[in-house]
């Protein structure tokens, strides 16, 4: 009974490379820098499941919805199947299609041994050892630019099934995984399994989390597993997150799975359930100094394992999911059209982004605002991550003038609606984000051919 009532994640799935999705119209969901330590829009994947119907299926009377508010959201990327001759190829593959359209991927290992507890979704590696060789293999893909990886769902929440020497293998085994992925790509931002706020406390979470090795990682996830409101997950991980200060073990975050936490309540299994719908786009822009992101981990319209096979895409709950739940915002650079000139995937941008741009100007007086622009430039292009701050009164809507560098052209814009793409280009808040609390900062961004440095910002409200 105690499974059933923490609702845990079922799910394995292909990572097949396919066609991506040409939607034209469709916006994606992204986030700019807010309050956590992540900054930038988040990678979707061109090859999903929900995207490979779509494209499979233009006639179908659910197509346009599952397209618009599912498949044209970025989602995690699950590796749940134990392939440790090909498994750095593969991750290699997805990280430079993320690192070419120069945005955050997000991927779920979900391979430990003894994986679920022999429920729907059983398997793993056969042993621990053989484990650690697959992650060896998974974190030599990862490149070096930032990545968000999903620590192994129910690994730590569900333990009902391991004996005390079994335990603490497993916490060992974590703990390694924690630090081999880390070796591998120093910018991997690496979450380790928090359960949920309806599962365990957030005491016992916390000891779970340090028993495996949370101080190596850079926090915890939660809610893969349930439908969980999200204020009722951020009121937990911030209870966790007290009670791992309480332990010496500070500076951890959390991600909340939002992907299907936007409707009612009832029957434990999504397979079973039509009162749910998709909840927060995902993003970075999380406005909660104790939250990285907001997270579509567990695919929408992929199955638990009730009345279809665990991890199986199933249309009409992906339409049950989307039907009826608000429209994403609009405006985002195109995951499926990179620009004309490729970065390379292999090195880092010349010039790093960094993680909280500072106003250029501190933040003026009274109902204005001030902006900041940070290049991330490399051979022949560039994208621009825009920082615009309300002064000491709160603002409601914003223009920002860009000044860029002779011979510089914008390409794409996201967050924000732009007027002209070179010389000096007007920027103006979209619906979501012309008001700015005072004191608070919002984001948007811009890619272009070129050369970006040397762009100057200036705000007015």
């Amino acid at each position: 009974m105690a499974i059933l009532s923490a609702r845990r994640r079922s799910a394995a799935i292909s990572v097949a490379a396919v066609a991506g999705l040409a939607a034209a119209g469709v916006g994606l969901a992204v986030g700019g820098a807010s309050a956590g330590t992540v900054s930038g829009s988040l990678y979707r994947d061109p090859s999903s499941a929900v995207v490979r119907w779509v494209a499979a299926n233009p006639g179908d009377s659910r197509a346009a919805v599952i397209r618009d508010k599912i498949a044209s959201q970025p989602q995690a990327r699950w590796y749940a199947n134990f392939n440790p001759s090909t498994i750095q190829s593969e991750v290699s593959s997805f990280i430079g299609a993320a690192n070419a359209a120069q945005q955050i991927p997000v991927l779920s290992v979900y391979e430990i041994t003894n994986r679920d507890c022999g429920g729907a979704s059983a398997g793993g590696a056969p042993d621990l050892n053989q484990y650690q060789t697959w992650v060896s293999n998974f974190a030599r893909g990862l490149g070096n630019q930032t990545v968000l990886i999903i620590l192994e769902t129910d690994s730590l929440a569900l333990q009902t099934c391991l004996s005390t020497s079994e335990l603490n293998a497993r916490n060992q085994a974590l703990t390694t995984a924690t630090q081999t992925i880390k070796s591998g790509n120093p910018n991997a931002k690496v979450y380790l399994d928090g359960g949920h706020s309806t599962w365990n406390s957030a005491n016992d979470t916390a000891n779970r989390l340090r028993a495996a090795g949370v101080q190596y990682a850079d926090g915890f996830f939660t809610n893969v597993s349930n439908f969980n409101p999200t204020s009722s997950e951020a009121n937990f991980g911030r209870a966790v997150i007290s009670a791992l200060n309480g332990m010496g073990i500070s500076g951890k975050r959390q991600v909340i799975d939002t992907s299907r936490n936007g409707g009612a309540a009832g029957d434990w299994c999504a397979d079973d359930n039509t009162d749910r719908r998709i909840g927060q786009y995902p993003t970075t822009n999380t406005g909660d100094a104790n939250i990285d992101a907001y997270l579509w981990v567990k695919p929408p319209g992929e199955a638990d394992g009730c009345r279809y096979t665990a991890g199986s895409f199933q249309p009409d709950l992906a339409f049950s999911l989307a039907n009826g739940a608000p429209n994403p915002p609009t405006t985002a650079p195109p995951t499926t059209n990179p620009p004309t000139t490729a970065p390379p995937t292999t090195a880092p941008p010349t010039t790093a982004p960094p993680t909280t741009a500072p106003p250029t100007t501190p933040p003026p007086g009274g109902n204005g605002c001030s902006a900041s622009v940070a290049i991330n430039q490399w051979n022949g292009g560039f994208t621009a991550s825009v920082n615009v701050t309300a002064g000491s009164a709160s603002i409601n809507g914003w223009t920002v003038t860009i000044a860029l560098p002779s011979g510089a052209a914008i390409t794409g814009t996201w967050n924000a609606q732009a007027s002209g793409t070179s010389g000096t280009v007007r920027f103006t808040n979209v619906g979501y984000n012309g008001q700015v609390s005072a004191g608070q900062t919002t984001n948007f961004g811009f890619q272009g051919t070129g050369t970006g440095q040397g762009s100057t910002a200036t705000c007015a409200a």
